[in-house]
């Protein structure tokens, strides 16, 4: 398939030998390294087979990159995150190797069907939501764009939670998806990191009398790196992220051993061990704080060590080291590492304070992804004190520095010392870690053009009033080689025939294929396109949801994390009305609609699971009422990972993207649904705006009160939710009939909370202000996609101008503005070949 192709036409020949080699090596694997029979398999044993294959060609790759970059002497940049929501990699690396379609053709040959082979494969559960997605988009942008990037993080056992729904509940179980061992990772025994944690602080001098603390008493953690090989599109480069298991110390249990306190070095290695165990542990109780806690200082200890390590490998002193080292701190997850840096060049390497706080902050960027002051980390001083006392102590001088001279700067304004100090001053003290990230950096940048605005004039104002200089914008942006040319292969066909293969390492190309949106043949080609994907995803509806739904209906889709602030119940209060006035008053859509919903909430988020359970309980009302056939239905679909929204975004039409104006920062999925078809409804928020810039008002459906509207209804308190209850006939008859058991005959009164909530909760994401223009906004859409002509030209419009969306403009920005690394050049002809 000509949209598969590598951009190095040799890539497959060399990788591969081949399909009678590449052959070969699968039945060997098959046979040797998984006992099977190989004229035989079964799609696990096949798909294990495969990835094992695969594997040795990218070792190969990384190996050779690894030489090129040593003989370059290049910058390298580390992305420390504490997510990296992979997915799955056979299919990925396949592409980016140039032996898809090979290696399809050869698992037909074997009798079996290549998606069941596929599907073998676990989700690598190593994130959440939008932050672990676009760091792994990033680390597949470095590569493809052979830029020196490596990625650092933590390799859960257990990914977030699995989730099911139990009578319309969110139910949790565990995600084990390393309960098989992962054909990805390279286990490096050989460069474990030994972590010290808690302990005390001596007070000392050292033989000239000068202040000389020592950390001692310190309990001993092992940090186990795992290497998973990132290739990049074509092959050339292949970069890896590196993921540390806790391990306990074999000496301290020993330790315990010969005393004879067997069950406390039991107890003790399982705690050591519990560190890597699940992502985002509960820190609504003390033992998951702490546990949160060490898991980040864990991370970036062992991160920090590695790094310096390799530099180590070629320079002496550290004086070049921001010449060649740049790291960046994907939100505040990772802000320990600037006192781990501090740590190691002070305590261990005898620099002077002056110097190394100058290395340091040369080394570091901090990207912020929140504009919510509760998303902000924070954590107490007890407990730093407790876990880290030697990096709190370095906090605490970082900030006694940092807060003379603002002093010195501006004597005028006392309240600035209490605004920007790291430490929050109250009845608890808390170590405020985005002013670390940010005190501790030389750049700082949002993730969308408004983010970045208001983090310049709201959140972080009186930071920009400090440094300007240190703050930029990095707009996010998704990689076309999965989201596109993997998860839309009938798409990127039919882009690759028109426009040829360009696009898939250069998306700006797709501006191409705008004179195409004006030919009929082109439309109904492309509307044939997103026809196929619907019934996929019908399919896969009917099979994890149990609801049959019409792919000839208008697919409108909000998938993505369950939270307030993106108003999935704004959606669900449409889908009331729409139900309200086609059952009550006779009055049908436009348009046959099916509205899919998908995401988890947090086991802890009590309000978005009950709007989980609201939405299902809707959808079992509108989807047995025989009104509604052929014209209403309502799905959730469960346990939303990446390779379930490889199906649910191709088959989208209308997209929900309807965050309260000034929440979002950007949004991901916001562009990743634009360049496989769909229109976007939704607000001036996050990349929204930049996305109604690139493709016009007439091809996106824009509604709603902007930021700076609702920053005057919060300032002058003038937002009264009940008038618009008591003036709006519409929104009075859905918060009626929601809290008049309709949709809850089984369970009396469950639903009412949703009136209660945004009447006398006082709305604060503003559900109830955007009503009407969100409705006005649906209609609309409604009425677009009743012309389908119309509808498929502003389809092919949004796939044709959102080129700028593309990870590699985002990633290239950063390393030309902010980490100054540069593009390893290839190695002389035959000099980077195999031995």
């Amino acid at each position: 398939m000509s949209a598969r192709r590598p951009a190095d036409p040799q890539s497959s020949a060399q990788s591969s030998g081949g399909g009678s080699e590449l052959e070969r090596a699968v039945r060997r694997h098959l046979r040797y390294s998984l006992g099977q029979d190989s004229q035989v398999p079964q799609p696990e044993h096949l798909y294990r087979a495969l990835a094992l294959t695969v594997r040795e060609l990218a070792i190969e790759r990384l190996l050779q990159t690894e030489r090129r970059l040593a003989a370059s002497g290049a910058k390298q940049v580390y992305y420390l995150s504490l997510e990296f929501l992979i997915g799955r990699s056979l299919a990925n690396n396949l592409i980016n190797l140039g032996l898809y379609d090979e290696v399809r053709a050869f698992v037909a040959s074997c009798g079996l069907a290549f998606d069941d082979v596929l599907e073998a494969e676990h989700d690598a559960a190593l994130g959440n939501g939008g932050l672990g997605r676009l760091a792994a988009c990033f680390l597949d942008s470095l590569a493809t764009l052979g830029l020196p990037g490596f990625g650092y993080g933590i390799n859960y056992d257990y990914g977030l939670f699995k989730q099911e729904l139990d009578n319309g509940y969110q139910r949790e179980r565990p995600d084990h998806w390393l309960r098989q061992w992962s054909p990805w990772q390279i286990e490096r025994s050989d460069e474990l990191c030994l972590v010290p944690v808690y302990g005390r602080i001596d007070h000392g001098r050292d033989r000239d009398g000068r202040y000389n603390p020592m950390w001692l008493d310190w309990q001993v953690l092992v940090g186990l790196p795992f290497d998973m090989p990132v290739i990049g599109y074509g092959g050339r480069t292949v970069n890896y992220l590196r993921l540390y298991s806790a391990r306990a110390s074999d000496e301290f249990d020993m330790q315990i051993f010969s005393q004879g306190d067997y069950l406390r070095a039991v107890e003790e290695k399982i705690r050591s061990e519990t560190i890597s165990k699940v992502l985002y542990p509960p820190d609504t109780v003390q033992a998951g704080k702490e546990l949160r806690l060490l898991q980040e200082y864990f991370f970036v200890f062992c991160a920090l060590h590695d790094i310096v390590r390799r530099f180590q490998r070629h320079h002496a002193s550290f004086e070049r080291f921001p010449d060649q080292v740049a790291i960046q701190l994907n939100d505040t997850h990772p802000a320990l590492a600037i006192t781990e840096l501090m740590r190691l060049l002070i305590d261990e390497h005898d620099l002077e304070w002056d110097a190394a706080w100058k290395i340091t902050q040369r080394t570091f960027g901090y990207t912020n992804h929140t504009l919510l002051p509760e998303a902000l980390e924070q954590w107490p001083v007890t407990l730093l004190e407790r876990l880290v006392p030697r990096h709190l102590q370095i906090a605490y001088e970082i900030n006694r520095r940092f807060l003379a001279r603002v002093a010195e700067l501006w004597p005028q304004d006392p309240g600035l010392l209490r605004r920007v100090s790291l430490v929050h001053e109250g009845d608890e003290k808390r170590l405020r870690m985005a002013h670390l990230a940010l005190v501790g950096s030389h750049s700082v940048n949002g993730v969308a053009r408004l983010h970045s605005e208001l983090l310049r004039t709201t959140v972080l104002a009186d930071f920009h009033r400090i440094w300007p200089e240190r703050f930029n914008n990095k707009t996010n942006g998704v990689t076309p080689r999965r989201w596109l040319l993997l998860a839309n292969p009938q798409l990127a066909t039919l882009i690759t025939d028109a426009i040829g293969d360009g696009w898939i390492t250069d998306l700006d190309a797709l501006r191409q294929l705008e004179p195409l949106a004006a030919q009929s043949a082109f439309r109904q080609a492309f509307l044939a396109v997103k026809q196929h994907n619907k019934e996929r995803l019908a399919a896969t509806i009917a099979e994890t949801a149990w609801v049959k739904v019409d792919p000839r209906s208008m697919f409108d889709i909000q998938a993505k994390r369950i939270h307030e602030y993106k108003r999935q119940l704004l959606n669900l209060l449409h889908i009331v009305y729409r139900y309200l006035r086609l059952v009550d008053d006779g009055d049908a859509p436009t348009v046959p609609r099916t509205h899919i919903f998908a995401g988890k909430a947090a086991p802890g988020y009590w309000a978005a699971k009950q709007v989980i359970k609201c939405i299902n309980n809707v959808a079992r009302q509108v989807n047995k009422d025989p009104r509604t056939r052929g014209l209403l239905r309502v799905v959730f679909v469960p346990d939303y990972r990446v390779s379930l929204a490889e199906r649910i975004i191709p088959g989208a039409d209308l997209s929900e993207q309807i965050s309260t104006a000034g929440t979002e920062a950007s949004g991901t999925g916001n562009m990743k649904f634009g360049i496989n078809g769909a229109l976007t409804i939704g607000t001036l928020d996050g990349a929204n705006i930049e996305m109604l810039e690139e493709v016009g008002r007439d091809n996106i459906f824009i509604f709603g009160q902007t930021t700076a509207e609702l920053a005057a209804l919060r300032r002058d308190n003038s937002y009264q939710p009940r008038r618009y209850y008591e003036r709006d006939d519409r929104i009075r008859r859905v918060l009626d009939a929601l809290a008049s058991d309709r949709f809850c005959a089984d369970e009396p009164g469950l639903l009412r909370w949703v009136r209660d909530a945004l009447l006398d909760g006082g709305d604060p994401y503003f559900l109830l202000a955007d009503f009407a223009a969100y409705v006005e906004a649906q209609e609309r859409a409604e009425q677009r996609f009743a012309a389908p002509e119309r509808w498929a030209e502003s389809a092919i419009l949004n796939v044709a101008r959102l080129g700028k969306f593309s990870s590699d403009r985002t990633v290239l920005e950063y390393a030309r503005e902010i980490w100054g690394v540069e593009a390893l050049e290839p190695m002389p002809h035959g000099s980077d070949q195999p031995g």
